[in-house]
């Protein structure tokens, strides 16, 4: 079967997406550069062309993941509604109970980060880009007169610093918690750092 030829733009898109799955598959420390071609029917020398070496490769994958996840947030944030709406969206779906996929992919990557750079920096920057998404739209909540929270960047902070948490446990140990019980914390958790009424169920 003729492959079809891509565009250098297409051709890394499409190892990007090969590698996200093959980390999830298999892990970070198992994953091999043969897997990657592999799942793609190519070779090992036109994933090392792109990518001159795994760790290239596996930072790479995780910023294409990052970027995936942030015009997600975007999209869930920038909807015409009240910021107390659009917050709650976004913690529905982030939440590991909610529609986000890859926890285990990024719990993954938060490990490895602690000993490769260039996975560190991929990190830090879905970290901060992702706290500050948050803590715009909360800003604009309390000058919209929704709810009175004192300081939304600490307010975004410890709500993403407790659903990466629960994520951790939910996924590292399965059943250890009802999923409509970690849902249920989530919502809470948001609702105690905005000051804002409870949603009724």
């Amino acid at each position: 079967m003729t492959r079809v030829r891509l565009s250098v733009a297409e051709r890394r898109g499409e190892l990007l997406r090969a590698a996200v799955e093959q980390i999830e598959a298999r892990g970070v420390a198992a994953v091999r550069i043969a897997d990657v071609a592999s799942a793609l029917g190519v070779s090992n020398a036109l994933v090392l062309y792109h990518f001159s070496t795994k760790e290239q490769l596996v930072a790479a994958a995780f910023r294409h993941a990052a970027e995936a996840d942030l015009a997600r947030l975007r999209k869930l944030l920038g909807r015409r509604t009240s910021a107390l709406r659009r917050l709650r969206s976004a913690v529905r779906w982030y939440a590991p109970t909610g529609q986000a996929k890859g926890w285990r992919l990024w719990i993954e990557g938060w490990a490895v980060a602690l000993r490769e750079p260039a996975l560190r920096e991929v990190a830090e920057d879905l970290d901060r880009r992702w706290k500050a998404a948050l803590a715009e739209v909360i800003a604009e909540g309390v000058a919209a007169g929704e709810f009175p929270c004192p300081d939304p960047r600490a307010a975004a902070l410890r709500l993403t610093a407790f659903l990466d948490g629960l994520a951790v446990q939910l996924t590292s140990y399965p059943g250890s918690l009802p999923r409509a019980r970690a849902q249920q914390w989530a919502e809470e958790a948001l609702t105690r750092e905005l000051g804002a009424t409870p949603a009724h169920r």
